[in-house]
């Protein structure tokens, strides 16, 4: 009889704290949404790093389009939007427009103007940080995009995209709200028509 009130317990333990382990890692994941869905305005600087180069750019985010500057090694722009891009080299002078989803540009678009992407996400969260992981296909590749986050405030630090033969890591700081970008700043038009 006590081994039977004894198990009887142990499953409402569990259960109970199923439940509130849910409730907690439900709530992070809507603050991490939430979060990314504010960030309007907003720009980010980073160290992309892959299996061959190491590159400096800059992210920023309107309210619907994103902006992605490299530095170095090689002077480029890219303007995302939902089904619309551009790339741009500054020392080849050369312009080409494509869709982001045919390429592994599709991140940054999905990253910072549609966090619902990050619904349904594993969360983990550890002393402070939190890494939120997303699985998928995209263009017929499995991937895995992986942010991590510093918790308190609540602070993008890494992105990792795994994308067949793909490894992207860019490492992010110097955050800035708020920004006022100039009414030319997402236009998908080669940067020198405005020269």
């Amino acid at each position: 009889m006590f081994l039977k009130k004894s198990n009887f317990f142990s499953v409402i333990v569990f259960i109970l704290l199923s439940f509130f382990f849910q409730k907690s890692v439900f709530a992070e994941n809507e603050e991490i949404i939430n979060y990314l869905d504010e960030l309007n305005n907003f720009s980010v600087s980073f160290i992309q790093k892959d299996k061959l180069n190491l590159s400096e750019g800059k992210i920023s985010v309107g309210a619907s389009r994103v902006r992605v500057e490299y530095y170095t090694p090689t002077k480029i722009l890219i303007i995302l939007s939902k089904s619309k891009a551009m790339y741009y080299n500054f020392d080849l002078d050369e312009d080409e427009f494509f869709d982001p989803n045919d390429t592994s540009a599709w991140f940054f678009f999905e990253i910072f103007n549609n966090p619902e992407f990050f619904r349904n996400s594993k969360l983990v969260s550890k002393d402070n940080y939190i890494v939120v992981e997303s699985n998928g296909i995209n263009q017929n590749e499995e991937y895995t995009l992986k942010m991590y986050f510093e918790n308190n405030p609540l602070l993008i630090r890494k992105i990792e995209l795994i994308i067949g033969d793909t490894n992207l890591v860019l490492s992010t700081f110097n955050h800035k709200y708020n920004e006022e970008f100039d009414k030319n700043f997402f236009k998908l038009i080669n940067p020198n028509f405005f020269n």
